[in-house]
């Protein structure tokens, strides 16, 4: 728990019909990532959303901000990724931003999902790192390359693939430093995240 920025990763699935209850958080970025079903989210800010495979989620907690999120469906379960990234200052307003990507779409591309302004269409987190996705068909290659001095946390979300020679299945994560280029290979069809960060 804890890579530079990055506090945690938390994966969860929610069966129809349950979910989390109000709770709060306060100074802390929390962007939401579906894989599968719907997230029914509702918080103190008075916006409330249904979040989707494809969408992308950044809540700023900032002073406090209570939240619940609950499975959309009756039928289906959610499946999906929180990412909790220490904010660049506390005490911030509480805000949040929901986005649309067409992942199909950019398949085997990056994909510019959270940065520090927002660039290219996402949304914006208030600290100094880009998180890129890609969902890739087996066989598929791809490089990522970092700037001198910068880290990556790489997330498995689904299926399998390579990394600079090392295998990373679903739900796997691989800590970088000290590298300039990332080399991925799919060894099944395969959806990760990138965290690029100071």
């Amino acid at each position: 728990m804890g890579f530079s920025d990055l506090r945690v990763i938390n994966e969860d699935r929610v069966v129809p019909g349950a979910g989390f209850p109000t709770h709060s958080h306060r100074d802390m970025e929390i962007i939401t990532y579906v894989l599968e079903g719907a997230l029914a989210h509702k918080d103190s800010t008075g916006a409330s959303s249904v979040i989707q495979v494809g969408d992308v989620q950044r809540m700023s907690a900032g002073t406090g901000i209570s939240h619940s999120e609950y499975n959309a469906s009756q039928t289906e379960l959610v499946h999906f990724l929180q990412i909790w990234i220490i904010p660049d200052e506390t005490g911030l307003l509480p805000g949040y931003e929901q986005q649309a990507f067409p992942l199909d779409k950019n398949r085997g591309r990056w994909t510019l999902i959270a940065s520090k302004e927002g660039r290219d269409g996402s949304v914006t987190v208030h600290q100094d790192v880009d998180v890129w996705t890609a969902r890739f068909s087996l066989g598929e290659q791809a490089i990522f390359r970092l700037k001198p001095s910068r880290q990556a946390w790489v997330h498995m979300a689904r299926g399998a693939g390579m990394l600079n020679g090392t295998l990373l299945r679903w739900g796997d994560g691989a800590a970088v430093s000290q590298e300039e280029i990332l080399e991925v290979k799919a060894v099944e069809d395969a959806e990760l995240l990138v965290l690029d960060l100071a």
